[in-house]
């Protein structure tokens, strides 16, 4: 493996691209506060003719994720479409519907079963599992749910995991997530079924989104995947065969701290075998 790049500018390495794949959260904000660089970046991209959906592993409907990028002062013009991993939870409740459901996760996920008609039941009486987090992230983990992992592998169950992160940033703390539940849960012997990134349903459906707004069928070295997670973005976006910006700012902060190269052995010990990303920025801006 050779040393990889570090670029400034997204103009450097988005050259030829006419869709970009972009995570939000890392990338366009922290939970908190959008990054203005970052959005302007993206807009810029978009009045040049370029094409931007974002990607989220987000345990919401599309809807809904809009709704909180616009309170963080992202602007609808900023991107063209978003596809998340709630969405595609959505459809797996729609099609298990008369069946009764433990919902795993913080009231603010709700709006995953909005119209559906999915009936919710404790765990003793349910017939699979929906997470979409902790239900108090601020202070759980993963292990906080093994007596109850064990409860739900005892009665074979199901878990549909709605947001396939492991951790996230929010401000300058990283937060567990959906993944580190289900992760857990598979390693025990229970089944998971995943619905975000890295996995290629939610791609999919993103690419044929572009495609469709584009009027032309994509070619993979015409799209450019942005993330901030070796697992799910990169991993991802490898799976697919597209090319990854890798932005150094966000979960992986403190493996990147003070690099402004990154050698082979670094390289390696970073993102071991999988194939690394097209270049590195620190942060998102045109």
């Amino acid at each position: 493996m050779h040393s990889l790049p570090f670029v400034d500018r997204l103009r450097e390495t988005a050259r030829g691209a006419d869709v970009l794949l972009s995570d939000i959260w890392g990338v366009i904000h922290n939970g908190l506060e959008s990054f203005p660089q970052a959005c302007a970046a993206l807009q810029t991209f978009r009045k040049q003719g370029g094409t931007v959906i974002l990607i989220t592993n987000a345990p919401r409907p599309a809807d809904s994720v809009q709704r909180q990028l616009r309170k963080l002062n992202v602007a609808d013009d900023t991107y063209d479409a978003i596809v998340s991993s709630g969405d595609l939870t959505r459809g797996f409740v729609a099609e298990r519907r008369g069946q009764k459901v433990f919902k795993l996760g913080p009231e603010r996920d709700e709006s995953i079963y909005r119209g559906l008609d999915a009936t919710g039941a404790p765990l003793e009486q349910a017939d699979y599992i929906v997470c979409s987090g902790p239900f108090d992230d601020e202070i759980e983990t993963a292990e906080d749910y093994r007596p109850m992992l064990m409860q739900a592998l005892g009665r074979k169950l199901t878990m549909i995991c709605a947001n396939p992160d492991i951790v996230v940033e929010r401000g300058d703390r990283l937060i567990y997530c959906a993944g580190a539940i289900a992760e857990l849960y598979r390693e025990l012997g229970g089944e998971a079924i995943f619905c975000g990134k890295p996995h290629r349903p939610i791609y999919d459906r993103a690419i044929a989104l572009a495609s469709e707004k584009r009027g032309t069928k994509l070619a993979n070295d015409k799209i450019l995947a942005i993330g901030d997670s070796v697992r799910t973005d990169l991993n991802g976006a490898n799976a697919m065969g597209i090319d990854c910006l890798f932005l150094t700012r966000g979960i992986h902060a403190e493996e990147f701290k003070d690099l402004d190269t990154l050698d082979a052995g670094q390289a390696q010990k970073l993102f071991g075998d999988a194939k690394p990303p097209r270049a590195l920025m620190h942060e998102l801006m045109w």
